[in-house]
């Protein structure tokens, strides 16, 4: 039964979306606005409604191994940008790690929220891993993803057009850096190029994240102390 809800409601979402053709009106936080209320007043369980959704679950991996294909078609572009991509993928994580860490350090935040914090930009496994590595809160490091990533999908494109940033290197390697999966989606709604350079992205801030995380968390607590 949930199944069925749950594919209604999210291509009522895209339509909604299409229709409106504003960046507020997100497929993913619209059907969050309808699924979450509606569980709640029937007091679903959540082991009941994600194991009624398991097969939408099932396709995520070879939804993710699908963005293999736009990273293919830019193969030349890659190889010519290498240098650029790398950078900006180190500087991109690196600065996602310090500014979470040093505002929650600001604020006296726990460490083990700090710990929670850190991959917030990169993909969900990858942060809920580096959480717990951590010592933080996997539950926690889901739920930032999450919102990092729909403000992404929701702000990034307006953005691009307010700073007049047209490039699909800039604009999907942003997106992949700092939005992970929700961000690449919405890429790949708008073009191709920018899909292939976030998927990129993507992985690579995922690697470079999991090698950084333990440094700079040693640095922010030695800094709490």
């Amino acid at each position: 039964m949930w199944l069925l809800v749950t594919i209604i409601v999210f291509f009522s979402a895209r339509w909604i979306c299409q229709r409106t053709n504003s960046p507020l009106m997100n497929p993913l936080l619209i059907s969050l606005v309808i699924l979450i209320p509606t569980l709640i007043f029937f007091s679903v369980p959540f082991e009941q409604y994600y194991s009624d959704n398991k097969w939408i679950n099932y396709l995520l991996q070879p939804a993710v191994v699908a963005l293999a294909y736009p990273l293919y078609e830019q193969l030349p572009q890659i190889r010519r940008n290498w240098r650029i991509i790398m950078l900006a993928c180190c500087v991109g994580s690196t600065f996602s790690l310090l500014s979470a860490g040093l505002i929650a350090i600001s604020l006296n935040t726990e460490l083990s929220l700090v710990a929670s914090l850190l991959g917030k930009s990169v993909t969900t496994p990858i942060a809920m891993e580096i959480s717990k590595h951590l010592g933080g809160e996997p539950s926690i490091a889901a739920i930032m993803v999450l919102i990092v990533g729909l403000f992404g999908a929701i702000m990034a494109y307006p953005i691009y057009g307010w700073l007049n940033i047209s490039h699909p290197i800039a604009r999907g390697l942003t997106m992949g850096t700092v939005s992970h999966a929700l961000g690449t989606a919405t890429c790949a709604e708008k073009s191709s190029e920018d899909a292939a350079f976030s998927s990129l992205a993507l992985v690579i801030c995922g690697v470079i994240t999991s090698i950084l995380a333990p440094l700079v968390f040693s640095i922010l607590v030695w800094l709490s102390k």
